[in-house]
């Protein structure tokens, strides 16, 4: 029988003059691994903190077994900056006792990139003072990681990890021991590591078994048979409600435990629900051209990020862009954004960059200081204009649109300074897409996000007519979104990977595995080395492979046609013996041009 470490009993706490925990009480025991999901300030970090004992309860009590060992992630470190990354995470071991640990090996390896730290100047000796938050929160995640726990509990653990670092983290915590309390918007670390989701709403906590997949089907039927209930309750309350109202004479001689009765049925009647809706704007027709870049050269100061680059993206292509820290994802939307700008006038570096006439972009970066503090949040959106078309002989105003994205007629009036991080990513989503764009380019747009936002998003996005690129760690987010995936692999080159993110850290542990010199075969004088491809064959393979890209997509969706006239002409044999005819030869056609795609692929 597992063994009890936390208990929770009927656990409240107010805030102000809102209830975010309303006699709550849950458990955690020994292998439990527990997802917690929930709106952006309904109190999931403040439950989370109560269940670590870092914050008191207003009522009711928290229980720890004696002896629970305990590891706590919060959102803020609490690093000693004078002290060196060695000194917090390893502490006083001696090199050759660390290094012989395969635990922190493991742990400076996954989060890190090497024991060597290639990411920091000094390496381990790097003091922490000058780092980024996003650089601490590693290290106070692999000071955690390395010691021993009976239970651990994350808050946000993915923040600032890349695509390679969450995989790496989600397979690490399933091999741990320890129980685990995380709280996260990456759905698909959810459900990579959990077996059970609290889903904390209006100071209630909805217990759930599995991972998040589970859950959502889980949520979706407890709702269903809510609506149902409910339904029932409001038929018998419109009863109740009409047989008091038959008049004032009547209403006093009604007998009492019929207006009980009533008054019940309209007590528990749960408040509105604060939905944040995202609507599909109306938006301006795209050409045939969107950008075409030849031969482009990348900088970021004196660096050079990307070369020889020959891509085409076009009118309804949606792209994900991943890769390693610093290899030029967030620098080549900047350098095609900047060309949109100004039309074409402010080229890269090298090669040129083509922009179509009717391309309107917007551009969401990881930023948000481009929005001024001092704003009010209606004054922000009006800054772009004061009404929108909706399509369909709609319109909205500024005012209304902003209460659909979940900001009230009072909380317009808000300084944007004083928003959460949220609620400034939902404002300059809000602003895009009030410039009713065709183009759209995403930086991170997970960032602060919960998941109820999240999935609108994605809602909104699934019927985006428009071009995309989408950057971010959110794997998720990344599949749901986008029909292909690229990447920038740090080789100063942009790859397109037909079996998507799963093939993307296939080829960086393929990377990571031949830089290291212990990995690398030795070299045989007797084989004579692969002649270099030269930089004009390259350059014309690449080419020749965004030619082969599109005729692929052209056959896919020819395929999905001929399936669905096969399907829809089932009893008419001879037409079916037709179809099925001509989807042979789109099937072997497709095959040749995937081998053509994969030699391509090699020389470019």
């Amino acid at each position: 029988m597992a063994v009890n470490l936390v208990n929770v009993e009927q656990v409240s706490k107010v805030y102000g003059t809102r209830a975010l925990l309303d006699g709550v009480s849950l458990g955690v025991s020994e292998g439990d691994r527990i997802g917690v999901v929930g709106r952006n300030g309904d109190g999931k970090t403040t439950l989370i903190r109560m269940l670590a004992k870092l914050e008191e309860a207003d009522t009711g009590r928290v229980t720890h077994n004696g002896g629970l060992r305990l590891g706590v992630l919060t959102q803020h470190d609490s690093l000693d900056p004078k002290a060196t990354i060695r000194h917090e995470v390893i502490g006083d071991l001696a090199d050759h006792e660390w290094a012989g640990s395969a635990k922190i090996r493991d742990v400076l390896t996954g989060l890190f990139g090497g024991l060597a730290l290639p990411g920091f100047e000094h390496g381990l000796d790097t003091v922490i003072a000058p780092l980024s938050g996003g650089e601490r929160r590693r290290i106070a995640l692999a000071k955690l990681l390395i010691e021993e726990q009976d239970l651990i509990v994350l808050d946000e653990p993915t923040n600032h990890l890349d695509v390679e670092g969450i995989s790496w983290l989600a397979g690490h915590l399933r091999a741990r021991r320890s129980a685990l309390v995380c709280v996260t918007h990456d759905r698909w670390f959810l459900d990579q590591v959990c077996t059970r989701m609290w889903d904390v709403q209006r100071g209630v906590v909805h217990e759930y078994e599995g991972g998040y997949s589970d859950y959502v089907f889980a949520r979706a039927e407890r709702e269903r048979i809510a609506a149902t209930e409910e339904a029932k309750r409001q038929n018998l309350m419109r009863k109740e409600l009409a047989w008091l109202r038959r008049g004032a004479p009547a209403r006093t001689s009604k007998p009492r435990y019929r207006i009980e009765a009533a008054n019940e049925l309209i007590a528990d009647v749960p408040p509105p629900r604060d939905t944040s809706e995202l609507m599909k704007f109306a938006n301006a027709r795209l050409g045939k051209t969107v950008f075409d870049l030849e031969d482009v050269t990348v900088q970021a100061g004196p660096k050079t990020l990307l070369t020889h680059l020959t891509w085409q993206l076009g009118p309804g292509d949606r792209i994900g862009l991943v890769g390693v820290n610093g290899a030029g994802k967030t620098s080549l939307l900047r350098a095609l954004a900047e060309a949109a700008r100004t039309q074409g006038e402010e080229q890269p570096a090298a090669g040129k960059v083509v922009v179509g006439k009717t391309v309107r972009l917007a551009y969401l970066s990881q930023e948000v200081h481009e929005l001024n503090p001092n704003l009010r949040v209606l004054e922000a959106v009006q800054q772009v204009r004061d009404r929108v078309d909706l399509g369909k002989g709609r319109e909205m105003t500024a005012g209304q649109l902003c209460e659909q994205f979940g900001f009230t007629k009072e909380k317009q009036w808000t300084p944007v300074g004083d928003l959460s991080g949220g609620e400034r990513r939902r404002l300059q989503i809000l602003r895009l897409l009030m410039d009713e764009p065709n183009v759209l380019f995403l930086d991170e747009p997970t960032n602060d996000l919960d998941i109820e936002t999240l999935t609108q998003l994605e809602d909104l996005l699934d019927g985006w007519p428009g071009s995309m690129i989408v950057i971010s760690h959110d794997r998720f987010f990344i599949e749901r979104t986008t029909d292909k995936v690229m990447a920038l692999l740090g080789d100063r080159a942009l790859r397109m990977l037909p079996r998507g993110i799963d093939e993307y850290l296939e080829r960086r542990q393929r990377m990571e595995e031949a830089a290291t010199p212990s990995a690398a075969a030795p070299r045989s004088s007797a084989a004579p080395a692969a002649p270099a491809v030269s930089a004009q064959a390259s350059r014309a393979a690449k080419k020749e492979l965004q030619k082969v890209e599109r005729q692929l997509d052209k056959l896919s969706t020819r395929e999905t046609t001929l399936h669905k006239q096969i399907a829809d002409n089932a009893t008419d044999f001879e037409k079916v013996a037709k179809l099925d005819a001509e989807l042979r030869e789109l099937v072997t056609e497709r095959d040749e041009l995937e081998m053509r795609w994969l030699e391509l692929a090699e020389d470019a």
